[in-house]
């Protein structure tokens, strides 16, 4: 699993929205497909007259992260918060909802998330363009004093993923 590209690295992101979030997502993605920094986008749905529910969108996402096909994941559902929690479901992938520059900053800087959840019926879209702008600046250093922080979640995921592979639970489809 890939924890973040480096500066001059173009990035893979995947974008997904349940049907609350799809509007948002199709402009996202538009930004995401102009921007130079942006080598692939890949949409996980929902599609247009979908009806998907957000677990299974954010867990597709976050498994193509965790996976190795795409480096981050950009995720819409209606307050950002379920797709979150359905992301963070996948060993290895930390997923944050943030509405606001900081929180942005540090989800990447301080614990290397690799997935950003926005809800549409909380953030007005030309902040949701803004943040996911500068989100794309963003890398997580390895020598950086979060680093340790990053390991100790890092480990917790590997012990939860070994316990579950025991008890047969790894491997099911959402």
């Amino acid at each position: 699993m890939r924890g973040g590209a480096e500066v001059s690295e173009k990035l893979r992101i995947v974008v997904g929205a349940d049907d609350a979030g799809f509007d948002y997502k199709e402009t996202l993605k538009a930004d995401l497909q102009a921007d130079d920094r942006v080598a692939e986008v890949i949409d996980v749905g929902v599609a247009q007259d979908g009806h998907t529910a957000y677990p299974h969108i954010g867990v597709a996402a976050a498994r193509k992260v965790a996976d190795g096909e795409a480096d981050r994941a950009l995720l819409v559902c209606g307050t950002g918060l379920g797709v979150a929690i359905s992301a963070n479901k996948v060993p290895g992938i930390r997923a944050v909802t943030a509405h606001d520059t900081f929180s942005v900053e540090r989800s990447v800087k301080s614990n290397d998330a690799q997935v950003l959840c926005f809800g549409q019926r909380v953030v007005g879209i030309e902040l949701a363009r803004k943040l996911a702008a500068e989100w794309l600046e963003h890398r997580f250093d390895p020598q950086s004093a979060s680093a340790e922080k990053v390991a100790a979640l890092n480990d917790y995921d590997r012990r939860d993923g070994d316990r579950l592979a025991e008890a047969g639970a790894v491997g099911t489809d959402c």
